[in-house]
């Protein structure tokens, strides 16, 4: 396990948190501001995605990072200062949905406008499902790497990676499709559709980024100094 004082001096944690939450924040702006629809449909469900489906995955392979170089313990703060800069976000966006516009915007731009986009991030039904999907995918998907990390010894990351990755990721992607359909926020004859895209889209984008994981894992290791076991 890592102390406080270990915590402090690592070099490279803090660069890797900034990341993780960063894509964060932007990943669920872009979730809000568009639906993607490719034309592809599978077993005549049509495939369509939110927009923060194309980063979300880096989320994922950089808490597969931390889990896998520093550990669980030290993968919780930041989930939770990932989860305090969500809501920030959130009260930033809902308070400025309520200050009165100036005149020449609101002729250029409007009210109704930022309300479909970046609004978005502050209604009741999304704010709640990005919030407890968050959490559920990313502590399930944290936990389970770090339990299998110690049965195969530390053997096959990719394994750990992918294995933990299918629960977070369908967690994640089921409790905040079903939340915002239940708010209103997408529409049920869509359900489906965004349940099976999102979660194929970021299962694959992670399995094809596993080499960056090993890549960045190892050289994290290597300068750190450091490979936890959360024994």
């Amino acid at each position: 396990m890592t102390s406080s004082s270990q915590s402090a001096s690592f070099k490279y944690l803090y660069i890797i948190a900034s990341f993780f939450v960063s894509i964060l924040i932007i990943s669920n702006i872009a979730s809000s501001a568009k639906i993607v629809d490719l034309g592809v449909s599978l077993f005549s469900i049509q495939l369509v995605f939110d927009g923060g489906t194309l980063l979300f995955p880096l989320v994922y392979v950089l808490g597969d990072v931390l889990t896998e170089v520093y550990g669980f313990k030290t993968t919780r703060r930041v989930i939770w200062t990932g989860f305090a800069a969500m809501a920030l976000a959130v009260l930033v966006f809902f308070t400025l949905g309520l200050l009165p516009p100036e005149s020449f915007w609101e002729s250029e731009t409007g009210s109704a406008a930022y309300d479909s986009i970046l609004g978005g991030m502050s209604y009741g039904g999304i704010v709640i499902a990005s919030l407890a999907a968050y959490l559920a995918g990313e502590f399930s998907n944290a936990a389970i790497l770090s339990r299998i990390k110690i049965l195969m010894k530390g053997r096959m990351l990719w394994v750990r990676t992918i294995s933990s990755s299918l629960v977070g990721q369908f967690l994640d992607t089921m409790i905040f499709v079903l939340i915002a359909s239940a708010a209103g926020v997408f529409g049920w004859e869509i359900f489906w559709s965004l349940v099976i895209t999102n979660y194929i889209l970021k299962c694959g984008i992670e399995a094809m980024i596993t080499p960056f994981t090993y890549l960045v894992s190892n050289f994290l290791k290597r300068k750190e100094g450091v490979d936890v076991y959360d024994k």
